[in-house]
């Protein structure tokens, strides 16, 4: 059952990255969304209940994640769109380049109408985020690049396309294995184009496990994070060929170079 009711004049408190701040909002509820916006015309929030129930379905089948939790009641996804590019910089406290922001832990994101590709991009990369966190916990530590190529993996031209990205990359010599990308920290002054090949590389390098090397051994990687595993224990319990991130990272290059 869909109900919909409008907060008129009224001051919502709600709380981002530490910072309190106030904001007059409408509120949408779905079977599993909650959806708070500002000026959105209706049609366009019907769009992303519709839209992200599709989503909701395809990532927990395409990540082979199969008896997945269901949102409901009070634990329903919560997606704050905001007026605008500048509304959403000015209160989400995100990077100057980010469109779209997660929070697993409180299953919320934030964006606003305008966001790059917003129903075919920015809506299933944050949802990506927020169920491949949920299936292997909040807390368990991961690198940056292996959570974005998940989320990235999500929009379906960058699953394809990241392969020639990395691979340009490679010709002209902008090209950092895994080891450097772990490393990288994305500020929000950092240069359009390395945040452009961070998030071309996070989405080759996952692609290939899920789809060169095989969807059940990703689950089964996914698995052994959930039951407490490092990142390179898991790594090594699921994959035969390589049992680090430097001999995944060999595969992966060799994959590219061919």
């Amino acid at each position: 059952m869909r109900i919909l009711t409008r907060c008129v004049l009224c001051l919502v408190f709600l709380s981002w990255g530490g910072r309190i701040f106030a904001a007059e909002w409408n509120e949408y509820k779905a079977n599993h969304f909650i959806i708070y916006y500002k000026d959105a015309p209706l049609e366009f929030v019907k769009n992303v209940e519709d839209m992200g129930e599709r989503y909701y379905v395809e990532i927990t089948e395409n990540l082979g994640f199969t008896r997945y939790k269901s949102w409901s009641w009070d634990d329903r996804m919560k997606i704050y769109i905001y007026r605008d590019a500048q509304d959403y910089l000015d209160n989400a406290q995100q990077a100057k380049w980010s469109h779209g922001a997660a929070l697993a832990r409180s299953r919320t994101i934030r964006t606003f109408p305008s966001a790059h590709g917003f129903f075919d991009s920015t809506l299933p990369h944050e949802l990506g985020h927020i169920i491949f966190r949920e299936f292997i916990g909040c807390d368990t530590q991961i690198p940056l690049w292996l959570e974005e190529g998940v989320a990235m993996y999500q929009e379906k031209a960058q699953r394809w396309g990241s392969h020639q990205q990395v691979q340009q990359a490679m010709e002209d010599g902008t090209y950092l294995n895994l080891m450097q990308l772990a490393e990288l920290r994305m500020s929000d002054d950092a240069k359009q184009s390395l945040v452009e090949l961070f998030y071309a590389e996070s989405a080759s390098a996952v692609t290939f496990l899920i789809k060169e090397l095989g969807e059940y051994r990703f689950v089964n990687f996914c698995k052994h994070l959930k039951d407490g595993d490092s990142f390179e224990k898991a790594l090594s319990s699921s994959y035969g060929r390589f049992h680090n991130v430097e001999g995944f990272n060999k595969v992966w290059e060799e994959y590219l170079r061919k």
